[in-house]
């Protein structure tokens, strides 16, 4: 257990610049505290201790403002950075070396029994405000941009962004590691944006051509006129 909660405060020191200080991040981030206590609650949880574990991840999220269901299986060296406003749903599962952001949701969409939260594979990074629906599988490696509702299973390493969300970047050939801070590469914007920024590029075109083709018509009918008058006079 210490050792697991040794390698917790380690993770957050490597992912965030901020930290200074392991005493810091025991001190001062919600993220860890939501973390002891789910540890503890879905320890009660496996026990049949259901009540228990369901009080006290209810008393974490009230000290934290995270939301960690206690029957949700959460890997190692998961980091949550700000964390305010993250839900994890009973049947949602983390692998290792994940990471959310603040304002996140794994929730589910049905009211059946079973899987109905989604699956997480090892490395997957999640920004801030984006909503992972459904028991879908989110591949390793993949990143969710921010604000981004993801609605269908996600292949490894890809990125999504977009409501619903869209793959705008696919799997590199050789993983150099670099980190993806709130899961969106630099200058990568939702595909819809981008076609209707190219649909209205063509319009603007249309119309431009359309007020010289108009220009040209009127100056050849100014010409006849002219043409007509000169005619009469002679």
């Amino acid at each position: 257990m210490l050792k697991r909660f040794k390698e917790d405060i380690d993770s957050f020191i490597q992912r965030d610049p901020a930290a200074k200080s392991r005493l810091e991040v025991i001190l001062c981030y919600p993220g860890l505290h939501a973390l002891m206590f789910y540890r503890v609650s879905h320890a009660l949880w496996l026990r049949d201790w259901r009540l228990l574990g369901r009080f006290l991840s209810h008393v974490g999220k009230i000290l934290s403002g995270i939301e960690i269901h206690p029957g949700a299986t959460i890997g190692r060296r998961f980091f949550i950075d700000h964390g305010t406003g993250v839900v994890i749903g009973e049947t949602a599962e983390v692998g290792d070396d994940v990471m959310l952001y603040q304002g996140v949701t794994l929730g589910g969409t049905s009211l059946e029994e079973g899987k109905r939260h989604p699956t997480l594979e090892d490395g997957v990074i999640v920004g801030s405000g984006a909503q992972v629906l459904g028991p879908h599988v989110i591949g390793a490696g993949a990143r969710i941009g921010a604000n981004a509702v993801v609605l269908e299973d996600v292949p490894p390493g890809v990125t999504m962004v977009g409501i619903p969300a869209k793959m705008v970047m696919g799997r590199k050939k050789k993983d150099n590691g670099d980190f993806c801070a709130y899961g969106t590469p630099d200058g990568m914007t939702d595909p819809m944006v981008r076609t209707i920024e190219m649909l209205r590029n063509e319009i603007h075109a249309l119309k431009n051509r359309v007020e010289e083709l108009e220009g040209d018509d009127v100056e050849n009918k100014s010409e006849k006129k002219l043409d007509v008058v000169s005619c009469g006079r002679k």
